[in-house]
Formats: C-alpha cells, sequence, structure tokens
C-alpha cells in the first residue's frame, strides 16, 4: 500500500467529455518542442508533449516514467509496408520507430538528464508505471512525472481475441509526489481477480476514474490486481 498525491494531471482522449482545458487538442506540438524536432513526431507523439507541457509547470523537469503497450507500432507497420514495396528503408524512420522513441525526443526537447524509464507493461496494464514512480519517490525524488499513452493498432495485427486495443488514442500525465497540495490517493494491491484488458484500455479507464466521482478504482488481469483510492 501507498499514499501520494497527484500534484497536477493532464489528458488528450477524443470523446470524453472537456472539464479544465484538461482534454486537449493535439494537432501541433508543444511549444518546447525546437523547430528541428517538430516535424520528427507523430501525431502521437505530438498528443504527449503537449499533454506533459500541460503537467509540468515551471522548473525543471523531474524524473520522468513512460508506458506504453504499442509505442509506436503504427510507424513500424508503415516501414514493413515499405520493405514490402522494395523501397529503401530511412535511418531516421526506424530510429524514431523503436519503443523508447517519444521518450528520447522528449529528453532532447526538455534539455532533460534526470532519471527516465519506459516501460511496455503488457497484461499488467497501467500499474507498473505507477510501481516504479512511487519507487523513484521513495529513492528520493521530489515528484515523478508519469507519461502514459497509446493509440489504436492496425488490423494487419492480430488482436483478438485479447483485450488490448481501444478505437481512441488516449495520453495521460500525471506530476505526483510523496507530500503538498493536490488529490491525495492510495495505491494497493488487490485480492480480486480481473480481466480488465491491457494498458490502452486501462488507461482510459483510469482517466474516467479522475473525471468521475467514483471513489475507488481496481483494474488488473490474472490475479495481478491493483486498487486506486481517492483520500
Amino acid at each position: 500500500m501507498a499514499d501520494f498525491i497527484l500534484c497536477n494531471w493532464s489528458a488528450w482522449a477524443p470523446g470524453l467529455e472537456r472539464k479544465d482545458d484538461r482534454l486537449m487538442e493535439s494537432g501541433n506540438a508543444a511549444p518546447c518542442v525546437p523547430k528541428t524536432l517538430q516535424r520528427r513526431l507523430t501525431p502521437l507523439a505530438k498528443a504527449v508533449f503537449n499533454v506533459a507541457e500541460q503537467c509540468i509547470g515551471s522548473g525543471k523537469t523531474p524524473p520522468v516514467v513512460f508506458s506504453s503497450a504499442h509505442g509506436e507500432i503504427c510507424k513500424s507497420l508503415v516501414m514493413l509496408k515499405t520493405i514490402q514495396a522494395g523501397e529503401e528503408l530511412s535511418p531516421t524512420a526506424f530510429s524514431l520507430s523503436v519503443h523508447n522513441a517519444i521518450a528520447g525526443l522528449f529528453s532532447i526537447a526538455y534539455g532533460n538528464t534526470q532519471e527516465i524509464t519506459v516501460l511496455a507493461p503488457g497484461q499488467e496494464g497501467i500499474a507498473p508505471a505507477f510501481i516504479e514512480a512511487l519507487g523513484m519517490l521513495h529513492e528520493g525524488a521530489g515528484e515523478v512525472l508519469m507519461l502514459l499513452y497509446d493509440e489504436p493498432i492496425a488490423d494487419f495485427y492480430p488482436i483478438a481475441p485479447f483485450n488490448l486495443n481501444t478505437s481512441s488514442p488516449c495520453v495521460l500525465a500525471l506530476r505526483i509526489a510523496l507530500t503538498g497540495d493536490g488529490l491525495p490517493l492510495q495505491f494497493l494491491r488487490s485480492p480480486q481477480s480481473r480481466d480488465d484488458g491491457e494498458h490502452p484500455v486501462q488507461l482510459l479507464d483510469f482517466l474516467k476514474f479522475l473525471l468521475a466521482g467514483e471513489r475507488s478504482l481496481s483494474l488488473g488481469n490474472r490475479g495481478h490486481s491493483w486498487t486506486w483510492c481517492k483520500k
């Protein structure tokens, strides 16, 4: 069980109710992104940068935890089609298709020399991001920025019968600390046996939890379940 403070959060998810300008458009890159980097950003990366910019606030960028089930997998599919067509593959395109590509661009844009962790949690869902971020806080970090994101994957990939895909992209930024102003939350292991889908599905559920009046949310898969409580 761990207690923490949600100091600030922002999100981008089409179709959800807009509140306090937290749900936003992602057509342009955040102002912090140098023009030399802006052309490298996919729509997903632009959404991540915009949401992060809304959440960070003033001061230096804290340690960051990135969490995504699929990363830039749609970009990988474009490259596969390029190879299939017998065309030359761009080394730059390849370097920006790897799972930690957005994290790398983020560290360049912000000049961030703090610790950065990139997770691909699979069936564990969003919980590993919280475990990692809380570990950083207990090791001495004053704040940690969490960036959770995913976008729909193409029908080319076999997604059935797995509950690992959603119809809309979703990006969520959370800035957390052990003390200070904000929303007090509690994170604890749950004894329930659940089947709530993988990271993209759970991410939308957690965002709805923040927007709604419910006091608790439980998510998990195959006996690995967790509960978040608003204190």
